[in-house]
C-alpha cells in the first residue's frame, strides 16, 4: 500500500485550513502518456478520481492542470511520487519533482509530493474486483491512481491532526 511517507515539508500546513472559502486538494498521477487526476471534497474526507489529461506538451499540461485548479477551488496539489521499491528516488521521481515544480509555480498553490508506490497495481486490482476487465480499464486506471494517491494523503493528515 502506498502513502507512508510524510509530505516534502516537514510540518507542514494545508493553506486551505482556517480559510473562509473551503478550499479542494487536487493530486496528480503522472504518466508518460496521461495524468490521472483527482479532487477531494471541501471537507478533505473523500477522494474521487475526475479526468485523465492525454499529455500533448508541457505548457498545454500546465494551462489545463491551471485551468481546472481555478475551476474546482483547489488550495493545494499533491504530486505521486513514483519512488523504487528500495524507497531511494530513481528517473521517474526526479521528473516527477519537476513537473510538481512546474506545476506549482503555473498554479500558483503548494505542492506535497507524495510516495505512489504500487498505486497503479492497487488501482487495477480494484477495478478488476469491482467486476471491471483489464481490457475495459484503459484510462480510467490513471485517475484510479490519482484517487489512491490522494485518499492515502488525506488519511495520514486526519491521523496527524489527531
Amino acid at each position: 500500500m502506498a502513502g507512508g511517507p510524510q509530505p516534502a515539508a516537514a510540518g507542514y500546513q494545508s493553506p486551505a485550513r482556517g480559510c473562509s472559502v473551503a478550499l479542494r486538494i487536487m493530486a496528480l498521477d503522472l504518466g508518460n502518456r496521461r495524468i490521472g487526476v483527482a479532487v477531494c471534497d471541501p471537507d478533505e474526507t473523500l477522494a474521487q478520481g475526475i479526468t485523465v489529461i492525454e499529455r500533448r506538451s508541457r505548457k498545454l499540461d500546465l494551462e489545463t492542470l491551471s485551468s481546472l485548479a481555478r475551476e474546482l477551488a483547489v488550495g493545494e496539489m499533491v504530486v505521486g511520487y513514483p519512488l523504487l521499491l528500495s524507497g531511494q528516488p530513481g528517473e521517474q521521481a526526479r521528473a516527477a519533482k519537476r513537473f510538481g515544480k512546474a506545476v506549482g509555480r503555473s498554479v500558483g498553490l503548494p505542492v506535497v509530493y507524495w510516495d505512489e508506490r504500487l498505486t497503479t497495481a492497487a488501482a487495477r486490482r480494484l477495478m478488476r474486483e469491482a467486476g471491471i476487465p483489464g481490457h475495459r480499464q484503459g484510462e480510467r486506471v490513471d485517475a484510479a491512481a490519482a484517487e489512491l494517491i490522494l485518499q492515502n494523503y488525506l488519511d495520514w493528515r486526519r491521523r496527524e491532526a489527531q
